[in-house]
């Protein structure tokens, strides 16, 4: 798995060179007994194909109970030699289920839009682009300026 949260790191911050143990250690917090977050892998002969990551939140806006809880997809990541081998259709199936069976209305998840290949295959699914939503982003030293009085 260390593995793997390298290959995404390095996919999203090119030429990055953190040691394994800082992912080793990244995800022993991830997985703690008090993480909301969802950890599954896809796996075969004992190797990692690729991994999914999800937590459920709770809507303030849809108070009915079969629209108060959705799904979000925090990471989708499979390993470049196995793409376009169905390992991430069957790590979707399982964020699907997963959801269903907590009482899940939707699943959510942004994709870089230099990702064509991942929307290619999030289309495929039968996801739609939300067309009234953007994604925006506080960096630290924005935080910093928020928080100030």
């Amino acid at each position: 798995m260390v593995d793997l949260l390298a290959q995404l790191h390095a996919h999203y911050n090119p030429g990055s060179g953190l040691a394994r143990e800082t992912f080793n250690a990244h995800l022993q917090r991830l997985c703690s007994g008090d993480s909301q977050l969802h950890l599954v892998t896809a796996s075969q002969d004992n190797r990692l194909l690729g991994f999914a990551a999800v937590y459920l939140v709770a809507s303030l806006v849809e108070p009915e109970p079969d629209k108060r809880l959705q799904c979000a997809l925090k990471e989708l990541f499979v390993a470049p030699e196995e793409r376009s081998r169905g390992v991430g259709r069957a790590l979707m199936e399982w964020v699907a289920r997963f959801a269903i069976d907590q009482g899940c209305c939707r699943i959510d998840w942004t994709v870089k839009t230099s990702n064509a290949r991942g929307i290619d295959f999030y289309q495929r699914l039968g996801a739609q682009l939300v067309p009234d939503r953007l994604s925006y982003r506080l960096e630290r030293s924005g935080v910093s300026s928020a928080a100030a009085p």
